[in-house]
C-alpha cells in the first residue's frame, strides 16, 4: 500500500519539475509558518517514501498536499480503492504557467472553489465569512469583501472573492517578506465583525495591529491578540469582482 502511495508522489513531484531538495526547502518554510517543526520534510525521508514506503503522518500529508497544490484527500486517494476528482497531471501545465480554465476537468475542478453565484450575488455591506464547506481543498473557507470595507482597497475592492487558508494562520516575520505583493494578507474576527488585511503582532505577542492598504484612506486598528481579535487564516486566492 505505502509502495503504491509511494510511486504516486514520486509521479506527482515529477510531473511539478521538483527535486527532492526543493520539497524538503518548501516544507522547511512552510513549518516555520506554522510554528510546528513536524511539517518539515527531509530529503532523505521523501526519497525512501518514493522508493521504499514508510508511514505517512497526518502533518506529512498536508504539508506535500501544500506543496503539490493537493488536497489532504486527494493524496488519500492514491491508496488502492481510492478515489479523486482531480483531472490527470498531464492535463496541468507546470505551477508557473498560467492556464485559461476551459470545458473539462479543469474547469470542473475549478467551479468546486469558485462556483458562478459569487460573481452574481448581491455584494454584503460587512465583510463576511461562508459557512464550511467539503468540498474546498484542505477545509478552506471562503469569505467576500463587504461594500464598507475599504482597508485594502484599491488591491482588494469591495465584492472581491477570498479563499483562506485556516491552517496558516501564524503571522509572518518582516522578513518573510519584501514587498506588499508578497506580504501575507490574512481575514480576521474581530468585536466588530470580519476584516481582510495585513497585519502584524507586537514582539510580546500582546497587540495585534492591522496596516490597511496606503491608498485606502482607512485607519490602523489594534487589538489584544486572541482575546479581542482572532485570526481565520492567511488569505491564499483571491477573486476579483468586476461589474
Amino acid at each position: 500500500m505505502m509502495e503504491h502511495i509511494g510511486a504516486k508522489l514520486n509521479a506527482i513531484r515529477e510531473k511539478w519539475g521538483l527535486t527532492l531538495r526543493e520539497v524538503e526547502a518548501r516544507t522547511a518554510r512552510l513549518a516555520q509558518e506554522w510554528g510546528q517543526r513536524s511539517y518539515k520534510i527531509s530529503a532523505g525521508w521523501l526519497n525512501r517514501v518514493e522508493q521504499k514506503g514508510r508511514c505517512l503522518s497526518g502533518e506529512k500529508l498536508i504539508a506535500l498536499g501544500t506543496v503539490y497544490g493537493l488536497a489532504t484527500d486527494e493524496l488519500l486517494a492514491f491508496r488502492p480503492g481510492g478515489t479523486s476528482n482531480r483531472p490527470e497531471f498531464d492535463q496541468v501545465s507546470r505551477p508557473n504557467t498560467t492556464l485559461l480554465l476551459t470545458r473539462g476537468p479543469l474547469e470542473d475542478h475549478a467551479r468546486r472553489w469558485i462556483p458562478d453565484s459569487v460573481a452574481t450575488d448581491p455584494i454584503p455591506e460587512e465583510t463576511a465569512l461562508s459557512p464550511r464547506e467539503e468540498h474546498l481543498p484542505n477545509q478552506y473557507r471562503r469569505g467576500i469583501i463587504g461594500l464598507r470595507d475599504k482597508t485594502m482597497e484599491p488591491m482588494i475592492r469591495p465584492g472581491t472573492v477570498v479563499l483562506i487558508n485556516p491552517l496558516r494562520r501564524a503571522i509572518a516575520h518582516r522578513r518573510e517578506w519584501t514587498n506588499e505583493y508578497d506580504r501575507p494578507i490574512y481575514f480576521l474576527m474581530t468585536h466588530n465583525g470580519y476584516v481582510c488585511t495585513w497585519c502584524d503582532l507586537d514582539k510580546d505577542g500582546e497587540w495585534l495591529s492591522s496596516y490597511p492598504h496606503p491608498l485606502s484612506y482607512v485607519a490602523p486598528e489594534r487589538w489584544r491578540y486572541l482575546k479581542e481579535v482572532d485570526v481565520i487564516g492567511r488569505v491564499a486566492v483571491v477573486l476579483l469582482r468586476h461589474e
